[in-house]
């Protein structure tokens, strides 16, 4: 493609065109998920950040500005950002799972006091969540399933998997931070 075609696309792309769209996502989403499955190390969450990346760039396309980067470049800088974000989030979720972990398992705090209130409330929190996601984060912290097995077990989509422990977790974070629960 020429420079003037690349300007084109990018105007086109900006101005809400979506076969615009489906162009720049033909080019570059390959990119972006190669960038993606290199960092993450996971084929799931660079197919997540991939279509992060995109929607991103179509609902901020009139930020957009040529004069500042090419097109390829925006959508590069978008996708390093949503992959930053994955990496966070993935953090967060080991955090707390651990925490999580500390309630849901008072067996193994060796010489700890075990705050059997605590251990209820975690019940509690675990019980209000929607059936699949209950079924999903009861594998994941009463069975000590991975990803892969609850979704083998469950026959869920992995993706599907990861989503319902990620929300559950933030769910049940912000319920017990909110009772002052957790640290």
């Amino acid at each position: 493609m020429t420079g003037q075609e690349d300007e084109d696309l990018a105007e086109r792309f900006r101005s809400g065109e979506e076969r615009a769209l489906e162009e720049v996502y033909r080019r570059w989403s390959p990119i972006v998920f190669t960038l993606a499955l290199r960092s993450l190390g996971d084929r799931g969450d660079a197919e997540d950040v991939t279509q992060k990346t995109f929607v991103s760039a179509w609902t901020s396309r009139r930020s957009y500005d040529s004069t500042k980067a090419r097109l390829s470049t925006w959508i590069v800088m978008i996708a390093k950002r949503r992959i930053a974000d994955t990496h966070e989030a993935r953090s967060r979720v080991r955090a707390l799972q651990d925490q999580l972990q500390r309630y849901a398992n008072p067996d193994e705090l060796v010489g700890a006091e075990v705050d059997l209130g605590d251990s209820l409330l975690l019940a509690d929190e675990i019980s209000r969540l929607e059936p699949d996601a209950r079924k999903v984060v009861q594998l994941a912290f009463y069975d000590d399933l991975t990803h892969d097995q609850i979704a083998q077990r469950l026959e869920m989509p992995l993706g599907t998997v990861k989503s319902h422990i990620r929300r559950s977790l933030t769910r049940m974070r912000t319920r017990l931070e909110v009772g002052h629960v957790a640290p």
